[in-house]
């Protein structure tokens, strides 16, 4: 195995996490500033309010993106393990 071949497969997993990473971050940032302005607006200032709203849109990203999120890590982890023997050379 050489430095280039680590490289690439350290590369290609970050990107593979931020890939998947990115859509449940975003929801949560949306949710957390809407919930924020609705807060400002209103001037009630509970802490838990943002909680459960970002928990649930969590939980829907997931359910609604699970299924992509599963092929790309198991295309992903399919690819890394079927260049293996070209890794041992």
């Amino acid at each position: 195995m050489t430095t280039a071949m680590l490289a690439t497969i350290a590369r290609d997993t970050l990107l593979v996490t931020i890939e998947l990473s990115m859509p449940i971050l975003a929801a949560g940032l949306i949710v957390g500033v809407l919930i924020s302005l609705f807060q400002a607006v209103t001037q009630i200032s509970e802490l838990t309010l943002t909680f459960v709203p970002k928990l649930l849109s969590t939980i829907l990203i997931i359910v609604i993106l699970g299924p992509w999120m599963l092929q790309t890590i198991l295309r992903f982890t399919s690819d890394l393990f079927s260049s293996l023997p070209l890794m041992v050379r």
